[in-house]
């Protein structure tokens, strides 16, 4: 599943001043991740991934963006966590790719 595919394409309408229809997609939207009593914790290690740890705990590198969206203290330019930080792993991804779909389709 590419995070994207449901993120609606817009084109825009030629006009004088622009004359070609540009099309791109939606701002994409993502849930809200609440506490839950199946959530996992874990401190980071030298050379932790968030693709690396989506892989590990939910068997797909792409959904990152979830381990990413539940702890918005981590930096939202690299895939790489601070050493030695407290990451949150949601346990319930199933309903929230569920949810992040119902966002944007």
């Amino acid at each position: 599943m590419d995070r994207y595919d449901n993120t609606p394409i817009i084109r825009t309408i030629p006009t004088v001043q622009y004359p070609k229809s540009i099309r791109y997609r939606a701002s994409t939207r993502y849930p809200e991740i609440p506490l839950t009593e199946n959530d996992i914790f874990i401190y980071t290690l030298r050379g932790d991934r968030l693709d690396n740890l989506a892989y590990q705990f939910y068997g797909d590198p792409t959904y990152w963006w979830v381990i990413q969206i539940a702890n918005p203290d981590l930096p939202n330019d690299s895939l790489y966590p601070t050493l030695g930080f407290q990451l949150r792993i949601p346990g319930n991804v199933t309903q929230i790719l569920t949810d992040f779909e119902n966002l944007n389709s």
